[in-house]
């Protein structure tokens, strides 16, 4: 290793060193518009942990990436995703800052570990290795993110046909509307049940209709199941209509649709399967012929 390589590997590890020791001793600033947000009656921001309580590396950086650099260039935020499954947006954010810097370094470092054993690269080569990498790994919060918000929408749906049951129930033994909604939620003891009793006690609480709450959880976190719930209790509720039927009938359509969907993505799945069979199968056809084209090619 020659003296110029020690130097700046050197000068790296100083220059990080300052930069950690510096990032550790900066306070960290609460956000004035999200700490206002939590203290409104409504619904506010999607961040559900306290900004007091965001010590970690990831937490601390999505703050800071909110607060300094403009998040739109990051591209559109999955807002019904992250509160459907209740991660914070400057978690969100802190993880593709993470994940970016991550891509950033890493081309870097393996170009620093080539040149070491005698190997330079181009300068062009890291350099644009790290930025696509740097900016494709940015991208992957936002797909872990869709991801675990479609399985936990199929899982809410699941768990909303047996809500309707119960609801209906509760009705039909004499019920009112809102005691029907609170006592069915409090049977269950699943995510979405307590999802659905924390928001029944905080429409409670801000003394709103609990079909009116239902039905902004469901425009927030893109649930039209739970939308149509909220509209069968509207009915219920304000003009007394009987919907022991309706709740039924709607949680008998819920649990077609899923098993409908269900076989749907059987059928995907075992298609896929069916192509590595039809390869295998090929191959050993040719494992089988290989012997006899190879004597009528020697024959000839």
């Amino acid at each position: 290793m020659s003296g110029l390589q020690l130097s700046i590997l050197a000068g790296c590890l100083v220059g990080l060193g300052v930069a950690l020791i510096v990032w550790r001793l900066a306070p960290a600033h609460p956000h004035l518009g999200a700490a206002l947000d939590r203290l409104a009656p409504q619904r506010g921001t999607l961040d559900f942990t306290p900004i007091a309580a965001a010590t970690s590396l990831q937490d601390r950086l999505g703050l800071w990436v909110q607060r300094t650099l403009p998040v739109t260039s990051w591209g559109k935020t999955p807002t019904r995703e992250l509160a459907l499954l209740r991660i914070p947006v400057h978690r969100y954010y802190g993880e593709k800052a993470l994940y970016f810097v991550v891509g950033l370094l890493f081309p870097t470092l393996a170009a620093l570990v080539l040149s070491l054993v005698g190997f330079t690269p181009p300068v062009l080569v890291p350099l644009a290795g790290s930025l696509a990498l740097g900016v494709g790994l940015s991208f992957l919060p936002d797909y872990n993110a869709r991801t675990g918000a479609r399985a936990a929408r199929d899982e809410f749906t699941r768990a909303l046909g047996a809500y309707l049951d119960l609801v209906a129930l509760e009705r039909h033994g004499g019920a009112g509307t809102t005691q029907a909604l609170e006592t069915a939620a409090d049977v269950g003891d699943s995510w979405v049940f307590q999802r659905l009793r924390e928001e029944l006690a905080r429409a409670r609480w801000s003394g709103i209709a609990p079909w009116d709450g239902l039905s902004e959880l469901a425009d927030e976190l893109g649930l039209p199941e739970l939308g149509d719930l909220a509209g069968i209790m509207r009915l219920s509720g304000e003009e007394g209509a009987t919907v022991y039927a309706t709740l039924r009938a709607r949680a008998a359509a819920l649990r077609t649709a899923l098993l409908t969907d269900e076989q749907a993505r059987a059928n995907a799945a075992g298609e896929k399967l069916s192509v590595p069979v039809s390869l295998l199968a090929l191959i050993f056809l040719l494992l089988l012929a290989m012997p006899s084209v190879l004597r009528a090619l020697a024959v000839s």
